[in-house]
């Protein structure tokens, strides 16, 4: 579906996105049989929690809209090239970008990805972070250890920022890998991700069903909401596509209508292994049984 919307590993602004799939960043071992380990992928990350919808719908409720200004729940974007930049800092070439970004220098070390708890903390919360995640989250362990020994400063609680803090269910970053993958397929998700893709992209990204949903960025980031070959003004074209750099990307649309769930696995009505009729598994099938 990134593939097809557009979304690329060529493009920072147009990154492939991902869904956070877990909330339990605080057990000592990982349950997941139990639905509370899970993220509810029905809802955008900023309507997760009551009290942080609370405010994102008393904001949208006091904006007026206007022709030019279109009201949005959220300043921000799940897909952009800071958010990027922040969950890859560690692996180069986005090192050098995150430096190249912040002037030459990294960004404060109380502002960098230094903890999957506090990142998890920080999405559900700020009403300055909706950020989902990379794909890199469920193959590349690499960008959680700070292998390349940058240095990242210290931060206020006099802790310095190295490798990324791991949930304590994970024994390692190829652990947390290996079981963040196995949410990712698990049955749960499996048989909810449609409803997440119905957010980004499908029929509740844009017009009533995003209002409903809690789902309305800021007007800039749908695709098609400026045509910036019309702007005859060099000066104001070059700050809408700074605005569009800075503000992320939605994907294409992709379906109007609600994505079907994923089917239930089908029981095996035969074994995994078998062979002609009447022959063994496994057993030495005659030549002539093969060539018949």
């Amino acid at each position: 579906l990134n593939t097809l919307s557009g979304r690329t590993f060529n493009d920072l602004n147009q990154y492939p996105v991902f869904p956070w799939v877990l909330a339990d960043y605080t057990s000592p071992s990982l349950n997941l049989a139990d639905p509370a380990s899970y993220r509810d992928l029905s809802k955008p990350v900023g309507a997760l929690t009551d009290d942080r919808l609370a405010q994102v719908i008393e904001r949208y409720e006091q904006m007026e809209a206007e022709a030019d200004m279109p009201r949005f729940h959220y300043g921000s974007h799940y897909s952009s090239a800071g958010a990027v930049l922040f969950w890859l800092l560690r692996l180069e070439p986005y090192t050098s970008y995150s430096i190249e970004l912040q002037s030459g220098r990294f960004d404060h070390a109380d502002r960098l990805f230094a903890s999957l708890e506090e990142a998890w903390h920080s999405c559900t919360t700020s009403l300055a972070d909706v950020k989902e995640l990379v794909p890199e989250f469920f193959y590349l362990p690499d960008f959680l250890r700070n292998d390349g020994g940058f240095e990242l400063g210290v931060r206020q609680d006099h802790k310095r920022v190295g490798d990324v803090v791991l949930p304590m269910w994970a024994r390692s970053a190829d652990d947390f890998i290996a079981q963040h993958r196995r949410a990712l397929e698990s049955e749960h998700v499996s048989s909810h991700l449609h409803l997440w893709v119905d957010l980004i992209f499908g029929a509740k990204q844009q017009g009533q069903a995003a209002q409903e949903a809690h789902n309305v960025f800021f007007y800039l980031t749908y695709e098609g909401a400026v045509d910036l070959e019309s702007v005859a003004d060099p000066a104001e074209r070059e700050a809408l596509s700074t605005q569009i750099a800075c503000f992320g990307q939605t994907p294409m649309q992709l379906f109007a209508a609600p994505h079907p769930p994923r089917r239930p696995p089908l029981p095996f009505l035969r074994p995994v292994h078998w062979g002609a009729p009447g022959v063994r598994p496994f057993a030495r099938v005659p030549l002539g049984v093969l060539t018949a």
